[in-house]
Order: C-alpha cells, then structure tokens, then sequence
C-alpha cells in the first residue's frame, strides 16, 4: 500500500452550550456533533522519499497546518520520520465551524498510520488528536454523537435528521479564541440525548430547546449571519442554527424545494450546500 485517498467530512452541532471555564483556560461544553457525510475535503497520501504537500488552497505545510502537525505529532510519537507526499482538495469553508481543519488533521493520523503500519492503539490516536485540537477527537469516529469536556467526551447515539439540511458560509471568517474570549459560562444541564425520538431527531422539539452560545456575540458583530438565520426560519426551517462558533448556519427544511427557494433569495457569493447524506 503506497497511496490512500479519504475522504475528511464536515460537520454540524446541535446546539452548542459552554458549561464552565477550566483551570487550563480551556471550556467544558455540551453539544451534538452530526457528521454531514456529502461536504468534505480530500486527501491524498501517498510514500515518497520526501515531504511535499500541494493543494487546491493556499495553505503552507508549517505549523499553521494542522495536516503538517499531525504528521509530525506521529513522528514524535513513533520516533519514525514519515515522508509522504500529501495533495489537498479543500472544499470545506475554512474558519466556518464546520471543522474542516479539525478533520483534516484526524483523517491524516488515521491514514497516514495505515501507510505506514503504525499499528497505534485507539486510545494513542485520541490522545494525539486532542493535543491537535479539542474537536479532532470526534473525527476519529465521524458518527452522531453527543459530546462533554472539550468535546473529547463522545458518547455515540443512534440519530437521524429527517429533511435536508441547507448549509450557508458568507466568507466571514470568526476567531475562535476571540469568540471563546467572549463566552460567559452557566453551570447547566441540557441532557440533550433526550432530543431523539425513535433514533430520529426531533427538530420540531430541539428547535424550542437548542441553541448555540456564541450566537449572542457573533450575531451581534456580524448582523449578516443573523440574517441567515432569520432567513431560513421565514422560508420554513424546522431548525436553524450557527454551527460551532460560525460563521456557517445550517437549516433543516422538510424538502429539497424549501431548501432552495431559501438558497436562492440569499446572496449569490455565499458559499452554498444542500446535504442529503447525513448522520
């Protein structure tokens, strides 16, 4: 095996609540991570007697990368180098709250193990993707799951949205620490497992319940991510929300026409993607 090409998902939360700031300056939240399977990035890997990484983007292989970091996370690791030549196709809005940075760098230790017979144990790889960043983790497993703790605490649950999901990205790019710096936490609990009904979820009643902390200082510095929301909701979402900390915001309509009439009313240079393929 010399060459591996995968898939890096994107994802949504479902509700995203800051529960307490930690003593390492990090925060305790509560939400859904649901994997929207038909947006993602690709990725090639492939051996080589040197690095080289290429893509679509103008991303440099530095520490500004979380692909370049996790491969010399398992460097460090294995005490091995691991030359490859890697080519990324970006596709997932960058700084959008859809994780695609996140993915990318879980999808490159799992991968790149496997080109090079790492034969690392699960618990390794989780503990390398935390290190990377405090969404990694999920997507080492890219399924429906609610999670604790930075987000690391993934407990797996059989959910499925029914509907399309219409997914929105204006191009503004948010600063997670400066969101983050903006958090006011309250001790809280959502018990949002609670939102299914026959591994179904339940937008009409998640959305009564959901919402997603930074939304308050995000909406009130960018007015036009509001206006996402608010469009959607008049063009008949059962749910619509901000997605980490945005700028991306997801509508959940019952079919695919709602979907794009909303679509079609908002700007023309948003970035735009109706998911079928999802949970």
């Amino acid at each position: 095996m010399h060459k591996l090409i995968k898939k890096s998902i994107a994802k949504i939360n479902l509700g995203l609540f800051i529960t307490e700031k930690r003593d390492d300056g990090f925060h305790n939240l509560e939400t859904i991570f649901y994997p929207i399977n038909d947006l993602f990035d690709l990725i090639t890997f492939e051996k080589s007697n040197e690095y080289t990484f290429s893509s679509n983007t103008d991303l440099k292989f530095d520490e500004s990368n979380l692909v370049y970091r996790a491969v010399k996370s398992l460097e460090e690791e294995t005490g091995k180098k691991l030359p490859a030549s890697i080519y990324l196709e970006k596709k997932i809005p960058f700084g959008g709250g859809l994780g695609g940075g996140s993915s990318n760098a879980a999808t490159t230790l799992m991968e790149m193990s496997k080109l090079y017979h790492l034969d690392l144990e699960e618990k390794i790889l989780r503990r390398i993707a935390l290190q990377l960043g405090s969404d990694v983790p999920y997507f080492l497993l890219s399924k429906p799951a609610l999670a604790k703790g930075r987000g690391e605490i993934l407990m797996p649950i059989d959910i499925k949205i029914k509907g399309i999901i219409l997914i929105i990205n204006p191009g503004i790019h948010i600063s997670t620490k400066e969101a983050f710096s903006q958090i006011h936490p309250a001790k809280r609990s959502i018990q949002l497992s609670r939102l299914t009904e026959n591994d179904e979820f339940n937008c009409v009643n998640a959305a009564e319940r959901l919402s997603n902390d930074f939304e308050k200082y995000v909406f009130n510095k960018y007015p036009e991510i509001s206006s996402i929301k608010a469009a959607m909701l008049e063009k008949g979402a059962k749910l619509a929300s901000m997605s980490g900390t945005g700028s991306t915001v997801y509508g959940v309509f019952d079919s695919i026409h709602q979907a794009m009439l909303c679509s079609s009313d908002l700007p023309s240079h948003y970035k735009k993607f109706v998911s079928y393929d999802h949970g």
